[in-house]
């Protein structure tokens, strides 16, 4: 595999020659994409087209890997001393008089922990991004701090950990790890990835794959015994380092970075639901991220930090749709997940009104915002937008299903036509999102979260409300089945149910078998009830983030919403009386 566009050096260091491909202009600031095992410079063949359009990106296989030459003999080649001589090399030949933006995943995070740790390294490394992979010294304390003083707690996070390390255990046995990688092991690896971590097939990984893993055996033969006995008590970060942690990695704990911040006196911490090799799996979330702290620390900002919202190490980076994001609920929701510093997607039938808000979230955080002019009950319109979707921003990683429109009046006084156009709205557009964008989310094999907008009308009948009320209902069902069907594929749904919240809903609900005077005097009098009432979207905006990130089932939001759905559990009968009631109208 070649990356197109490459320019490719050699670069010779410690009796290896290392290869290096350079992307974008060497005039902005360098990217060093440091990879794994059993990786090449390949893994970032997602990743580094990207951030060529803002950044000098440079890659390099590993000694031994690749394109690159292994040491003689292999035992004592590979220790953290001599990776960052060659780290070293590398920097002073591709940006000999600038310091490196460093970005490292699995063994390639570790050694780059040794890089933005040691002394000779201090003014070389402007920032450092890891994932995927700890330092072996801070390791060392952890486990020692939970051996000298054992709680029940803490032992559970040791035992967890051993668990997840079993490879290396595996690892440090002669011979067998080298006849298994270069036998079956190298040749059904693709397949494992594939099934097991959800990485796209194709061309990646490369057919040096056996050769690369059995002489990335010694990383952890050469380096992690030794410095778990001895961890250094120096081995502090003296550059700003953002740590992304995947909550579903299979072989890393995420207890594991807890007290990352005594080792580390500028800490960004970011976490995403996704397994252990996000740079196949989510490139643009990377892309992202790195983009954003790459930027903020060449801006001056060494804290890293450029998302301020409660949620910014969970929403970071992310990508999400809402719909109806014009007005409302959803602008406020848009908004909230901007300010968390979310990618976001504002659709809305408005055009103008869609625009207005992706230009907002831009100003309150959010890395890069779009706006996009759909109605949601038209399918093939929708279709056309996931398509668009997909193909341009990535994979939505949060969708919210926002958009709605309300209807009251009899149900002998609703037409076909005006149930058409409820449901059309109300349940359909949910119906095409939930299949559009939640089908791409369950592909993917990396988990989500989808938010379908339903109503306290969902479980409090009224006599005033039969078209809105079922339409809400629907959705508040279809939430229900879709969570238990997508659970297994680690995607979360949720039903908002709001209540009286202010919003312009009220001012544009039609009210059927009434003439046009009637309908807009009944418009005006339920906007002053609600704004009267005067509960604010933005409070709905916040139950949305908190029920994603606690991966909440139903969530009632304002009093009586929450009053009706216990009602409706505990006293049914006593709600349908309420529903007899007149509307105050």
């Amino acid at each position: 595999m070649t990356f197109q566009g490459a320019r490719e050096r050699r670069v010779r260091t410690g009796g290896v020659e290392l290869c290096v491909a350079e992307l974008g202009d060497p005039g902005r600031p360098t990217v060093v994409l440091v990879h794994g095992y059993p990786d090449s410079k390949e893994v970032w063949s997602e990743v580094a087209p990207r951030l060529a359009h803002r950044f000098h990106v440079v890659l390099y296989d590993v000694r031994g890997h690749g394109r690159s030459t292994a040491p003689k003999p292999l035992r004592g080649g590979f220790t953290l001393e001599k990776l960052t001589d060659d780290f070293l090399a590398v920097a002073d030949a591709v940006s000999p008089n600038r310091p490196v933006h460093v970005v490292g995943h699995d063994w390639g995070s570790v050694q780059s922990w040794e890089f933005a740790t040691v002394k000779r390294t201090e003014g070389r490394i402007a920032s450092f991004t890891s994932m995927s992979g700890p330092s072996l010294d801070h390791l060392g304390h952890w486990i020692n701090k939970r051996l000298k003083r054992p709680t029940p707690r803490r032992v559970g996070q040791l035992l967890g950990q051993g668990a997840k390390s079993w490879y290396v255990y595996a690892l440090h046995t002669p011979v067998l790890p080298e006849l298994a990688w270069r036998g079956p092991l190298g040749k059904r690896w693709p397949r494992m990835l594939e099934r097991f971590e959800q990485v796209p097939g194709g061309t990646y990984p490369t057919s040096s794959l056996p050769t690369d893993a059995a002489h990335g055996a010694w990383l952890y033969r050469d380096n992690v015994r030794a410095r778990l006995r001895r961890p250094r008590t120096d081995a502090y970060a003296h550059a700003p380092v953002q740590l992304i942690t995947p909550l579903g990695d299979a072989f890393l704990s995420e207890r594991l970075y807890d007290e990352l911040e005594s080792w580390v006196p500028q800490l960004t911490r970011r976490t995403l639901p996704a397994k252990h090799w996000i740079p196949r799996t989510r490139p643009d979330q990377l892309v992202a991220w790195i983009t954003e702290f790459v930027t903020s620390v060449e801006g001056g900002r060494p804290d890293g930090v450029t998302a301020s919202g409660k949620h910014a190490d969970r929403f970071g980076g992310q990508l999400v749709l809402v719909t109806g994001a014009g007005s409302g609920i959803g602008r406020a929701t848009a908004y909230a997940f901007a300010e968390a510093g979310a990618r976001v997607v504002a659709v809305d039938r408005d055009a103008e009104a869609a625009a207005r808000t992706a230009q907002m979230s831009r100003l309150i955080g959010a890395p890069e915002a779009w706006a996009e002019a759909v109605d949601v009950s038209d399918e093939q319109a929708m279709e056309k937008l996931a398509e668009k979707v997909a193909t341009e921003y990535g994979v939505v990683d949060v969708l919210v299903n926002n958009a709605g429109i309300g209807l009251s009046g009899s149900f002998f006084d609703t037409t076909p036509e005006d149930w058409k156009k409820v449901l059309d709205v109300n349940l359909w557009g949910v119906i095409h999102g939930c299949r559009l964008f939640g089908g791409q989310m369950a592909e993917r094999g990396q988990g989500g979260h989808i938010v379908n907008t339903a109503s306290a009308a969902a479980y409090q009948p009224s006599k005033a409300l039969p078209a809105y009320s079922t339409s809400k209902a629907a959705v508040l069902m279809l939430s229900e089945c879709l969570r238990a069907e997508l659970a297994d594929q680690g995607i979360g749904v949720t039903a908002i149910c709001p209540g009286f919240v202010n919003t312009n809903i009220t001012s544009t609900a039609r009210f059927a078998g009434v003439d046009a005077e009637e309908e807009k005097r009944r418009q005006k009098k339920t906007a002053r009830l609600y704004g009267l009432r005067n509960y604010p979207p933005e409070k709905v905006a916040d139950a949305i983030l908190r029920a994603v990130v606690r991966g909440d089932a139903v969530v009632p939001v304002t009093p009586e919403a929450r009053g009706a759905y216990l009602m409706s559990r505990f006293t049914p009968k006593a709600l349908r009386r309420i529903a007899r009631l007149e509307p105050p109208l």
